[in-house]
């Protein structure tokens, strides 16, 4: 699996002109998912991303968790994180799971940050979707299973 974890002071994500999920303080996390990836995967990677300590403490430090800091969370799925770019100008997709599967394990990997969160909100699996943020900091992470 990979991810886009991004501190946020707020960030929202609309289909159709209407907002389907919104967040204060926290992490917009655009998620994608791979032909090889399973529930482990998913564990592993929200295990990480609820225990990265980025933002400020007091000290201005990044020394604090998002359970810290209360934050939210907001998931997004994204196939394109799985693009290959190496061959002509055109992405190819075939790294990324297939749909069903996909969808499954972002729901899975949501309901794990449901577990540990108060406040999760989601985009739409499989929409179009405008994303709108405000990156704190800028702080921006990306994660795959692979080198975790």
């Amino acid at each position: 699996m990979r991810a886009v974890v991004q501190c946020v002071s707020e960030a929202s994500v609309s289909v159709e002109g209407n907002v389907v999920g919104s967040i204060g303080r926290g992490y917009l996390i655009l998620l994608g998912v791979g032909q090889d990836d399973g529930k482990a995967q998913a564990e592993r990677l929200w295990e990480k991303i609820r225990k990265m300590r980025v933002f400020e403490d007091e000290s201005g430090k990044t020394n604090l968790s998002l359970a810290d800091v209360e934050g939210e969370v907001l998931v997004v799925s994204q196939f394109t994180l799985f693009a290959n770019c190496r061959k002509g100008n055109r992405p190819s997709f075939t790294d990324a799971a297939a749909p069903d599967e996909a969808e499954r394990l972002y729901e899975h990997f949501v309901s794990l940050a449901r577990r540990d969160v108060p406040h999760v909100d989601t985009g739409v699996f499989g929409a179009m979707m405008d994303v709108s943020l405000v990156n704190r900091g800028p702080f921006t992470l990306c994660l795959d299973t692979d080198n975790l």
